[in-house]
C-alpha cells in the first residue's frame, strides 16, 4: 500500500514546515528584544522651540506725504524737466498730443503704404481701425515721432528715459505686417 508512503512525506513537509515557521518566530522574538532594549537606550536630542518675538505694529507715518508712484509725482517732474531751455523732452512736453500717442508702439501694426501727391502715407491698424500717417506724425507713448516712410516699414525716433533719469533719443520702427487681419 503506497497510499502511508504519500501520507508520511506529507506529514515530513508539514513537520518541515512548522520547524522553519518555529525558527522564524524565534529571530522575530529575538528581533523585538533588540528593539525594545534600543528604545530604552536612545534618548531622542529635540531642540526646545525659541518662543516667538512679539510684534508692535508700526503705524504708517508717511500717509501725508506724496506717494513715490503717483501720477502727479511724475506730472511735477515732467513740468520740471520741461522748463529746462536744453532738455530734449521740452518741446515735446508742451505741444499738443495727437490721436495715435494713446496707443503702445507693439500695439499697432503697418499694413501698407500709399502715395498721394507725391507724398508717401502709411496705413497703421490699431484696435481695428485704419489711420493714415505721414512723416513728422506723432505715435505711441514715447514721444515716438515719424522720420521716414518706405513701402515696408515706418522709421521713428522716440525720447525715454535712461538709467540715470535723463531723457534719450532712440530709434525705432514698425515693419510692413503683411496677411495681418
Amino acid at each position: 500500500m503506497r497510499r502511508p508512503a504519500v501520507t508520511t512525506s506529507r506529514w515530513a513537509v508539514a513537520g518541515l514546515a512548522l520547524a522553519m515557521l518555529a525558527a522564524c518566530s524565534g529571530e522575530q522574538e529575538e528581533l523585538q528584544q533588540w528593539m525594545e532594549q534600543q528604545k530604552r537606550e536612545v534618548k531622542p536630542s529635540v531642540q526646545p522651540l525659541t518662543p516667538p518675538k512679539k510684534f508692535d505694529p508700526q503705524p504708517y507715518a508717511s500717509a501725508d506725504g506724496v506717494e513715490p508712484f503717483s501720477p502727479q509725482k511724475l506730472t511735477v517732474a515732467l513740468k520740471q524737466e520741461s522748463r529746462q531751455p536744453n532738455s530734449v523732452i521740452a518741446a515735446e512736453y508742451n505741444r499738443r498730443k495727437e490721436p495715435l500717442e494713446a496707443f503702445p508702439l507693439d500695439s499697432m501694426r503697418m499694413v501698407g503704404s500709399v502715395v498721394k501727391d507725391g507724398r508717401t502715407y502709411a496705413l497703421l491698424r490699431v484696435d481695428n481701425l485704419l489711420y493714415q500717417v505721414k512723416p513728422g506724425d506723432y505715435l505711441g507713448q514715447n514721444y515716438g515721432k515719424i522720420t521716414r516712410i518706405t513701402e515696408t516699414g515706418v522709421a521713428l525716433r522716440e525720447i525715454v528715459q535712461d538709467a540715470a533719469g535723463e531723457w534719450i533719443e532712440r530709434p525705432a520702427s514698425l515693419q510692413l505686417q503683411e496677411g495681418t487681419r
